[in-house]
């Protein structure tokens, strides 16, 4: 039987952090649906199919990943997909609680499905969207924090 993982998150943008979670989910899972979810507590600045577009083109040599977006309860999406695991990467302690807070609320919602925790690779534990649009909005350099398509729809999106 397939092992089959979601990895969630907003990815606006994708940054190397998030590649480096994708990527290790990918190596462990035999399919990895990483599903965009539309936080209803955010303003994006990229719009979902914004989102999954880079993140298809920036995950397109990952022969097992599929890129897709969701609307509702991560659990629902994941019992969609007939998935036993779901994937999060986590930067620093200051993530963990929020974190502990959501899988608690998955086990209650379905006790079948797993919860992973990725420790990030240390060159990326201060990286966050956030702060890549911070930096990219005042023409800063952010080649080292994400991939080039990413680099290019950020500068397009700030000098329009």
């Amino acid at each position: 039987m397939a092992s089959i993982a979601v990895c969630p998150g907003s990815f606006d943008p994708v940054t190397y952090g998030h590649l480096d979670i994708i990527k290790r989910g990918a190596n462990v899972f035999d399919k990895v649906y990483i599903c965009v979810l539309n936080n209803s507590s955010k303003q994006p600045l990229f719009s979902v199919e914004e989102r999954c577009e880079l993140l298809r083109e920036v995950t397109k040599e990952l022969p097992n990943i599929e890129v897709e977006s969701f609307k509702g309860l991560l659990i629902d999406y994941a019992k969609s997909k007939n998935a036993s695991a779901i994937v999060r990467g986590l930067r620093a302690v200051s993530d963990f609680e929020y974190e502990m807070q959501i899988t608690s609320m998955n086990r209650v919602l379905d006790e079948e499905i797993e919860t992973f925790f990725m420790m990030t690779n240390n060159q990326y534990s201060f990286l966050s969207s956030s702060i890549v649009k911070e930096v990219a909005k005042y023409n800063g350099n952010i080649s080292e924090l994400v991939p080039k398509a990413v680099e290019k729809a950020l500068i397009e999106k700030f000098n329009g």
